[in-house]
């Protein structure tokens, strides 16, 4: 059963790895399965998007963690000899990952964002962001299976298809694990998911007052957007909840739209929003680092620039 193995725990992130999934298949010359916990109507909708076969498991215990499937699925990898397995690069799936790589004796590519098949036609050059993304480390994988954990957001959802047909199968339930999950305890989200939003306005230090982020707010209230930060207003003077702040270590955006507000764009910033579809920046600073990789910029005052561009975007929207 030779084939690329996609592995996510939710169904957004396995549409990710499907459309991934189909076009390593097609360069490899062979199928496509899908790892997931769900049930068999989650199974078809995966037919339905790109799978050849599907491989279901049940949902883990309330006491057990997702670690406990790595025999399982170490078990089939073994039967199987899958030629690349992907994993989406969440926290639990990075290292359910890397317990299952070193199961089977094989390497880990971390949060690959780009597969180049080689001349042999059977390994693939994986690229990957280093040094808080300043350069692009190519990275090729010399044991089977070739793995990688992808981030979310990397690569385009795959499509359905009606009337597509493959296998569904139940993996067996995993043996006892002996970690167990005494208590779960979600954190409040305090504010809206920058990582899907489609519109993120991410103020910088050049705003001078907490009092202040209401331009922002009535910024993002008119394109329907959410506010992000730099880490300094979320880490240092707590204005803007941590799970807002863009960066190296912490949240990476990929919006169609990012509008830098006050934002010096250092690396450590940049990092998080070079995947951005168009960056907007708005900096009184000429020479601010931002304007280097922005698509389209302003200079100017912050507080003269937004209220004048919400005015505009709201009389606009009215016409």
């Amino acid at each position: 059963m030779a084939g690329v193995w996609v592995l996510a725990e939710t169904e957004e992130r396995m549409f990710e790895l499907l459309g991934l999934g189909k076009e390593l298949s097609k360069q490899l010359g062979c199928k496509l399965f899908a790892l997931a916990w769900g049930q068999q109507d989650d199974g078809r909708r995966y037919i339905e998007h790109g799978a050849d076969e599907v491989m279901l498991m049940d949902p883990p215990g309330s006491d057990q963690p997702l670690i406990a499937y790595v025999p399982v699925i170490a078990e089939e990898a073994r039967n199987h000899d899958p030629d690349v397995i992907l994993a989406a690069a969440t926290a639990r799936g990075k290292e359910l990952a890397a317990r299952l790589a070193s199961a089977l004796g094989t390497g880990l590519v971390s949060e690959c964002t780009f597969f180049r098949l080689r001349e042999d036609g059977k390994t693939f050059d994986m690229e990957r962001m280093v040094f808080g993304g300043a350069a692009v480390q190519t990275v090729t994988c010399v044991t089977r299976p070739q793995m990688a954990t992808i981030p979310p957001r990397c690569f385009s959802k795959a499509l359905p298809e009606s009337g597509r047909q493959g296998e569904i199968r139940v993996l067996p339930a995993p043996p006892p694990c002996p970690v167990r999950v005494v208590d779960k305890k979600p954190r409040a989200q305090q504010a809206g998911n920058i990582e899907e939003a489609r519109v993120v306005i991410c103020v910088g230090r050049g705003l001078e007052k907490e009092e202040d982020l209401k331009l922002v707010r009535d910024l993002a209230e008119v394109v329907g957007g959410e506010i992000a930060c730099t880490r300094p207003l979320a880490e240092e003077l707590k204005w803007l909840p941590e799970e807002t702040y863009v960066g190296l270590s912490g949240k990476k955006v990929k919006p169609d739209l990012y509008v830098g507000v006050g934002v010096s764009g250092q690396v450590q910033h940049t990092t998080g929003i070079r995947d951005a579809k168009i960056i907007c920046a708005i900096n009184k600073d000429e020479n601010a680092p931002i304007f280097s990789m922005a698509d389209l910029g302003i200079v100017g005052d912050l507080y003269q620039v937004l209220p004048e561009l919400t005015k505009q975007l709201r009389e606009a929207i009215k016409r």
